[in-house]
Formats: structure tokens, sequence, C-alpha cells
């Protein structure tokens, strides 16, 4: 059984730094790769970033790029994601999936093992 397990989360100032890792288990093969994603209340999911396994290739949402830096332990199947800077904007619950493709994808329906979730919160 596949299991995904998000940890780092917490409360922070704005202009702070917190850094999210996400463990993948139960894997019979690597994943093809992972990304980030995140849920503030009321609103719906949304893609945060994402690494291809093989090559490492990253990609990220406008909204964090230059800030956040998503990377990988492949004998670990573990991904990180370093967050600096940190706004408001950025509070929500930051969940980490394995992807079904190996190429760059936002869409939550090419991600298949979600983890639980880790709360952000960054206050003004």
């Amino acid at each position: 059984q596949v299991q995904v397990d998000e940890s780092g989360g917490g409360l922070v100032q704005a202009g702070g730094s917190l850094r999210l890792s996400c463990a993948a288990s139960g894997l019979t093969f690597s994943p093809r790769s992972m990304g980030w994603f995140r849920q503030a209340p009321g609103k719906e999911r949304e893609f945060v970033a994402g690494i291809t396994w093989n090559l490492g290739t990253t990609y990220y949402a406008d909204s964090v790029k230059g800030r956040f830096t998503i990377s990988r332990d492949n004998a670990k199947n573990t991904v990180y994601l370093q967050m600096n800077n940190l706004k408001p904007e950025d509070t929500a619950v930051y969940y980490c999936a394995t992807g079904t493709r190996s190429y760059y994808s936002r869409a939550l329906s090419d991600y298949d093992n979600w983890g639980q979730g880790t709360q952000v919160t960054v206050s003004s």
C-alpha cells in the first residue's frame, strides 16, 4: 500500500522560511514525478511545484517562482519544498502527491497518491 507523508509545516512570520518534506513509501517503482499543491480555506486546490523523477526537471506556479524550490532524494523517494520569503497569501494546507506522468503537469488528475497535508500559516 502506497503511503505519502508530508511534514514541516507550521506558523511563520511574513518573510520567513519553511522546509516541507514528503516521503512516499510502498511504491513498487520510483514515481514518474512528484508535486506539491496547496489549498486555502474556501479555495480550490492549486498546483505549487513539481519535479520529474528521472531528469529532475522542476516547474513552478507563477505565484511562487523565485521564492520556492523543489528538490528530490531519489534513494529515499522523498521530495522537499524550500519556501523562502513567505507571504500571508501562502497560508494553506500543503499536499504532496506522486505523479502518473513523467513530464510536466499541473493537473490534479495526473497525480494519484496523496498525503494528508501539512498546514502552513504565515502571519503578517
